[in-house]
């Protein structure tokens, strides 16, 4: 069974961004900028900043995983539905019996897409919202770091 982590293309480019992020924090946490006020907190806030970005591109990821997966189990249970459907039509006799059950099918298949439909656009909007959320707290958070150093000078 393949890693869904590393055959998933979103996954793979979700994995180099934090690798070169990661690469690149390391880097800049080995620089010393001695006499430079300041540079031990701005190289950390740089740190929390790659870290919260990494975190809502986790979480923007897994929602869409989760989305994939849905999406999946509700193609599947359309098709098993749609095989059924097929042979309750294949055992009607009268037109005027199969044109009520095709009406009948289609104002069903209706508000069944429009259900699925709200249920994958509410779990984009809540992953949307968590990962947003997390980049807003960490926006404010390095507003409030800002303030702070520019106060100490």
């Amino acid at each position: 069974m393949a890693d869904t982590q590393t055959s998933n293309p979103f996954s793979v480019a979700i994995n180099h961004a934090m690798q070169a992020a990661e690469e690149m924090t390391r880097m800049l946490t080995n620089i010393k900028l001695p006499g430079t006020p300041g540079a031990t907190e701005l190289m950390d806030a740089h740190k929390r900043n790659l870290e919260a970005m990494s975190a809502a591109n986790r979480i923007a990821l897994e929602g869409a995983q989760t989305v994939a997966r849905r999406h999946m189990e509700i193609v599947q249970q359309t098709m098993t539905e749609l095989s059924e459907q097929l042979r309750a039509m294949a055992s009607i006799q009268t037109p005027t019996e199969k044109a009520a059950k095709q009406a009948e099918l289609l104002k069903s298949a209706f508000e069944h897409a429009a259900t699925n439909t709200k249920e994958l656009a509410d779990m984009i909007q809540h992953a949307n919202q968590e990962a947003v959320s997390l980049l807003n707290k960490r926006f404010t958070e390095a507003m409030d770091e800002v303030k702070t150093l520019i106060e100490h000078k």
